[in-house]
């Protein structure tokens, strides 16, 4: 065989190899699933290893490691003190669309919040205005919140979580309501773990796992 006939079958076994290569890891890509989770304002305010006066240590590494461990890829860190919740939605809606402008389709991303964190994760909601992408807001709403936050808007598939001894958050039909983006599904789910507000410190499987079954698409949560 001649020299340069080695050279182009070898040139072209490759690019055939550089292209399954691609055409795999594109495919690994489009199953794989994405979560963007923001913890409490305890956590923003406090070292990890210090307990709240009244609910104990805040599991923050523990609930990330939750969803690591059932293969999502997690996005999340610890904040600075006094984040301003509307300006890090900004920064976090540019995060999503660049995923989404990278192929990843909407509804393999999840947006996660608890407590500040929910808030956060309502921000994003609104800003990002994509019905397609998950959402899951734990003990992070208030009757009042109609009238002290007026330009928040649900958008896209919502799930609240509260806690019934939880005065910080409560049923959001009321958000879902006044909403005026498109909402194309919305569950809530009640606990009744008799922890307050401290049932969102906890990794507790009675709100990671409706959030887990959320963000792979079960949103009759079966």
């Amino acid at each position: 065989m001649k020299q340069s006939t080695k050279l182009s079958l070898t040139f072209l076994f490759t690019i055939l190899s550089v292209c399954i290569g691609f055409s795999q890891e594109k495919t690994a890509n489009q199953d794989q699933r994405y979560i963007f989770f923001f913890h409490n304002k305890f956590v923003e305010e406090n070292d990890l290893n210090t307990p709240h006066p009244e609910y104990g240590k805040a599991e923050y590494n523990e609930i990330v490691a939750s969803y690591k461990k059932d293969n999502f890829v997690v996005f999340s860190e610890k904040r600075k003190k006094n984040t301003n919740a509307a300006r890090y939605a900004e920064k976090v809606v540019k995060q999503i669309n660049k995923l989404i402008k990278k192929g990843i389709s909407p509804n393999k991303i999840t947006v996660i919040g608890t407590s500040k964190g929910g808030y956060i994760a309502q921000y994003v909601s609104t800003y990002l205005a994509n019905p397609d992408v998950n959402f899951v807001f734990i003990g992070c709403f208030r009757d009042s919140d109609i009238q002290e936050i007026p330009d928040i808007n649900f958008c896209g598939n919502i799930l609240t979580i509260y806690e019934k001894s939880d005065i910080y958050g409560v049923d959001a039909s009321k958000r879902k309501e006044t909403s005026k983006l498109k909402i194309n599904h919305f569950k809530q789910v009640e606990l009744n773990t008799n922890l307050k507000h401290g049932f969102l410190y906890k990794a507790l499987d009675e709100w990671i796992v409706p959030s887990k079954k959320w963000a792979n698409g079960n949103y009759d949560l079966n």
